[in-house]
């Protein structure tokens, strides 16, 4: 079957309309696509519509009015009739371009032809499954609003646009794939995001040339973001219509892909990755000391292995009085290898937690814990200081906000730790430093990865590393290029 996107245009016989759409369609071997051929006011009509996508009583109700029609009420004017007066909905179009209907109607719409109009109505009475819009998991608040973003792209906008009314909100609407037809909306304020922001990401996202989106917003962003083999993420993901609107209100592009509760916010940088929304729901000093720990928690899982490893194996580095930070009983398994097991172990149980169903989690947990854990250290397989060691840095992975970023974060780990394994201080030294180059040297959308540390901003910096009270914070990062800065 051709996926051709040139305009076929409609025929005034509703016959030859009707091959067509049944054919592209494929009325005749798919169940749920259905034509019903009707007949109102002595004229022919067709109905194209996939079932499980239609509001019914919507089309019962537009049907049983259609029927009701006289062949003199339609004898002239007849499209301008039917769009204007007696098809009594809200969202309606036409359009005269064959091709445009059948992807209209695979998309939930109605597309309702009638003979002798070289147009077709669409009537856009669709309702899609769809859960609750619950609190996502990986972003919980102890206080705060409960809703969180879902699968379908309308419910997302709404529950986005009843935290922004503001005149300027704009949402653009596009087609992403050449056989998926993905929906995706471009949202911003228009009268503070930088525009030319917006025009590029527009840009990459009509470029993008594949047949669909199977991970949606995932796919996405490979297109758009680049930077394929660095694994840093160059955008952050919310499923809070919350954070979304904040971001909005900075300055921040998001992106909305039907088919995922996930929304793109665009550019960010390394230091929004470690933000979370319950700072902003504590005073200010709490939610400063409730950063404070978890930049120290991100820090501590990056960092504290590979130092401890580099002491452990060399105590001549332990001034007086630290001895007891090296080990006692390294085991039968050289040192660097039980990290690697352990980290690798980890990584297996993390998977397993997700496949496990949550009935057997516990059973996991056990599992876990006792006849691994422990046993693996009875026999001398793990020394204790590397569970422990291992365990806070795993703790400080987890309280990452950024899924993405702990990932990130965990490959770097494994890289520093046998670095450090194989060329001791020097490879410690070395891989830090040219991680610090590679994070300066990145960019997302033109904008640097580590601004305001590279380059310096001392009042974004301070921003960065404390919570600002609100009304102080009342002005838009320089970073994003907003049009009015403090308005």
């Amino acid at each position: 079957m051709s996926y051709d996107q040139k305009k076929e245009p409609v025929s005034k016989q509703i016959d030859e309309n009707l091959s067509y759409l049944s054919e592209r369609l494929g009325v005749k071997k798919s169940f749920d696509v259905i034509q019903l051929d009707l007949e109102y006011a002595e004229r022919k009509m067709a109905l194209f519509l996939v079932d499980g996508f239609v509001k019914d009583d919507i089309l019962h109700y537009l049907m049983k009015y259609l029927s009701s029609l006289s062949e003199e009420q339609l004898k002239e004017n007849t499209l301008d009739k039917l769009l204007k007066t007696y098809i009594p909905y809200v969202e309606i179009d036409k359009t005269d371009d064959l091709n445009k209907v059948v992807d209209t109607v695979l998309a939930g719409p109605t597309a309702l032809v009638v003979d002798g109009i070289d147009q077709v109505i669409l009537v856009d009475a669709r309702t899609y499954p769809v859960r609750g819009p619950a609190e996502p998991d990986m972003e919980r608040v102890v206080r705060g609003s409960r809703d969180g973003f879902v699968e379908t792209i309308v419910f997302n906008t709404a529950l986005t646009r009843r935290r922004v009314r503001d005149r300027s909100l704009r949402m653009e609407y596009l087609q992403v794939g050449r056989r998926s037809k993905t929906d995706v909306v471009v949202c911003y304020l228009e009268d503070i995001a930088d525009l030319s922001h917006v025009a590029d990401l527009k840009k990459s996202l009509e470029k993008i040339d594949t047949d669909g989106l199977p991970m949606a917003e995932k796919t996405v962003e490979e297109f758009i973001s680049g930077h394929h083999w660095n694994p840093y993420p160059l955008v952050r993901y919310t499923e809070r219509p919350d954070t979304a609107a904040a971001h909005l209100y900075e300055g921040h592009v998001l992106l909305f892909v039907d088919g995922s509760p996930s929304v793109l916010i665009t550019p960010t940088t390394f230091w929004h990755h470690l933000q979370h929304a319950e700072e902003y729901r504590n005073k200010p000093v709490t939610g400063a000391y409730l950063r404070f720990v978890r930049f120290a928690a991100v820090l501590a899982s990056l960092f504290l292995l590979p130092f401890w490893y580099l002491l452990a194996e060399h105590p001549e580095y332990l001034p007086a009085g630290l001895e007891y930070i090296g080990i006692t009983d390294p085991g039968e398994v050289p040192l660097l290898l039980q990290f690697v097991l352990i980290e690798i172990g980890i990584d297996i149980l993390r998977m397993a937690a997700i496949h496990t169903p949550s009935s057997l989690a516990t059973a996991l947990g056990l599992v876990a814990a006792l006849m691994i854990g422990q046993v693996a250290v009875e026999v001398g397989l793990f020394a204790n200081e590397v569970v422990l060691y291992l365990a806070i840095a795993a703790i400080g992975t987890f309280a990452t906000p950024s899924y993405e970023l702990s990932l990130a974060n965990r490959i770097f780990r494994i890289v520093l730790l046998l670095a450090t394994g194989f060329l001791g201080v020097f490879g410690l030294i070395g891989v830090i430093t040219l991680w610090i180059i590679m994070l300066a040297r990145l960019k997302s959308f033109n904008v640097p990865y580590l601004w305001p540390f590279i380059p310096f901003n001392y009042r974004a910096l301070r921003d960065v590393l404390l919570r600002s009270p609100i009304p102080l914070k009342n002005r838009r990062p320089t970073f994003l290029n907003p049009q009015d800065p403090d308005r």
